[in-house]
């Protein structure tokens, strides 16, 4: 059986190294003064000397304990110096300095709550949270994870100000100097993550190879369309059908709208005209006459060599009539031979009554106005023919299989609607784009990919990239302040704990929701912990008050107990977290904050400032 010691207690140790100091000084010095052998008192003294080295090492290893628990200054890194790190955690990883955290840790922690961390150190006023958490271990080294444990995605939990954003410049960076494909969603559009994933493009060597997308700043982004890559033309509709939202399961004026999208890509694609979303409102507002005659036309030049469009329709007055004349060409002479399921969907939406139409379309225009108005317009809907457009034209399978680096700002702040479905439709092509790496494997890269306030862009073809997307080679990396956030953008409990199943690694930095903290020390091991139980008693005898007796005692019990109490979580400080690997590991670590090289001196001058303050510096404020 293992001993029970704390170091919580009152120094002992230290007390007798001093005593015995003090008494073998003394006997020393005053040898000469007693009418005794002198010999006598030097044997002594070193007698002292020896019983005081005999406690000295208890009494360091009590102070070395002690003296992490006022925490450690902050640390500060450039990308250089984080290459080298790479370098050294080859094939890793990194997720800064920190320690293991294991049942040692957990008994420490457990005894130190009962005895009152400010009793043993002084914390100072500008501190944010329990800095004596990472004193709990006497050292700290690198922490770092094999790449394959990451294939199983990572969540990153924590409140505003924690610290989700400097991890995620530290992960970002690290993935564009292994040199991959980066994909980075970011509601809020924050301007230092972009700046630094910028920086890491030049330090890996290939600058060329960042673009970035920003509604705010249209004359700055790239193009992007989000309707540019899908396995079957159904995709596509479905994707924004997604965005409209519904108070029922089954809502009919949604299940018309893709009905009706779906017929119009159909047609689109017919004619080889790629569809997106300012052809579809186009359609959906104005009519699908035009459409239904091109694609009448194309249909039947392919399967009837003798058709002659010209001479079939040089009666018709006006382009109804030339659509009636071809609907009834089509239905006579090529449907009974070689029908057409689009071109009958696409006869019957122009046949439908127009007012009825408009109404059931209806739920479907203010999505599609939001996506394509003003300079949204032809940054989701690029067209590659316009000469007088120079910004760059992305594509999804482009950035991925060109091994670009993509920052994607959402600006969520200024329109939260025009930014969740922007996210989505980026999110639904990318779950399409992993399908078909999964189903072929063309360019089998590894692909990193970073969603910042995830329960943003939350929606069906999110839950099957996390399910799907390792087999394709994606590491998804996903933050959020709270699982609720999960649930209240899903509508459904059960769906946000799915999404929860499907990431096997997290990082969770200072979470002040209870059922978050809850959910994640339930999935950390229990541990036995010992406690020492003190019982005092008295008693007298009632026809006796002279005949007393008492007794005390202690003794060591042991119980099971959690690994780390979940009320803790709400005590990390900024940059500090508990992580949960896949494989078990536990481990209790702390963040560098990714400056650039021209900040690092001032930052080594600020080291002891609040992370507040470092926030601020990184910022050049």
């Amino acid at each position: 059986m293992d001993r029970y010691h704390t170091p919580w207690r009152s120094n002992f140790e230290a007390v007798a190294v001093a005593l015995w100091l003090l008494l073998g000084a003394f006997a020393y010095a005053s040898a000469g003064h007693w009418q005794l052998h002198s010999a006598a008192f030097q044997t002594f003294a070193l007698g002292a000397l020896a019983m005081a080295l005999t406690w000295l090492p208890g009494a360091l290893r009590m102070r070395a304990i002690r003296a992490g628990l006022a925490g450690r200054a902050l640390a500060f890194v450039t990308a250089g110096q984080l290459a080298e790190t790479m370098h050294r955690v080859q094939g890793q990883l990194w997720l800064g300095r920190g320690f293991e955290w294991e049942r040692e840790q957990a008994q420490l922690a457990h005894d130190l709550l009962r005895v009152g961390p400010s009793r043993l150190t002084a914390l100072s006023p500008t501190q944010i949270g329990a800095y004596w958490l990472h004193g709990l271990a006497p050292r700290e080294d690198d922490l770092a994870v094999p790449l394959s444990t990451i294939e199983g995605h990572m969540l990153v939990v924590g409140t505003t100000g924690a610290g989700k954003t400097r991890l995620f410049d530290l992960l970002i960076t690290q993935a564009v100097l292994r040199g991959e494909a980066v994909l980075i969603i970011d509601p809020k559009g924050d301007r230092e993550l972009r700046d630094n994933a910028r920086r890491a493009c030049v330090l890996a060597g290939r600058p060329e190879k960042f673009a970035a997308f920003h509604p705010a700043f249209p004359e700055q982004s790239c193009r992007i369309d989000p309707m540019a890559s899908f396995g079957r033309h159904t995709e596509l509709a479905s994707r924004i059908a997604a965005l409209v939202p519904s108070e029922t399961g089954a809502d009919p004026f949604k299940a018309f709208g893709q009905m009706a999208m779906s017929h119009i890509i159909a047609g689109l694609l017919l004619v080889e005209e790629r569809p997106n979303l300012v052809k579809l409102r186009h359609y959906l507002e104005g009519g699908v006459d035009a459409l239904v005659e091109r694609a009448l036309a194309t249909y039947c030049a392919r399967v009837d060599a003798g058709f002659d469009r010209d001479a079939l329709v040089s009666r018709a007055r006006d382009g109804q009539g030339r659509v009636q004349t071809l609907i009834r060409h089509y239905r006579s002479r090529i449907a009974p031979r070689h029908p057409s399921s689009v071109i009958d969907g696409l006869v019957n939406m122009h046949e439908h009554e127009r007012v009825h139409f408009s109404k059931m379309v209806a739920s479907l225009m203010p999505v599609l106005v939001m996506l394509t108005s003003g300079p949204l317009g032809p940054l989701l809907s690029p067209d590659a023919q316009d000469p007088d457009d120079g910004r760059d034209l992305m594509r999804m399978t482009d950035l991925i299989n060109d091994g670009y680096v993509a920052y994607i700002g959402l600006d969520s702040l200024s329109d939260g609607m025009v930014g969740s479905a922007i996210g989505s439709l980026l999110i639904a092509e990318l779950t399409a784009i992993a399908g078909d790496r999964y189903n072929y494997g063309v360019n089998n890269q590894p692909v990193s990919v970073f969603i910042d306030e995830a329960a943003e862009v939350m929606n069906d073809p999110f839950v099957q990239l996390l399910n799907k997307g390792r087999g394709a080679k994606l590491r998804v990396t996903v933050a959020t302040q709270s699982f609720a956030d999960f649930a209240a953008r899903t509508g459904s409990r059960d769906k946000a704990t799915q999404v929860l199943a499907n990431l096997n690694n997290l990082i969770a930095l200072r979470v002040l929701d209870a059922e978050t903290q809850t959910y994640i020390t339930d999935s950390l091991p229990k541990i036995r912990l010992k406690t020492v139980m003190r019982t005092q008693a008295s008693s007298t005898q009632s026809d006796n008050p002279l005949l007393y007796s008492g007794n005390a005692g202690e003794r060591l019990i042991e119980e099971e107990g959690e690994l780390l109490p979940p009320a803790l979580l709400g005590h990390l400080p900024n940059l500090e977290y508990i992580g949960r690997l896949a494989g078990g590991r536990t481990i209790k670590g702390r963040l560098p904050i990714l400056v650039a090289p021209e900040h690092l001196s001032e930052a080594a001058t600020s080291k002891h400032a609040s992370p507040a303050a470092a926030g601020a510096l990184t910022h050049g404020r």
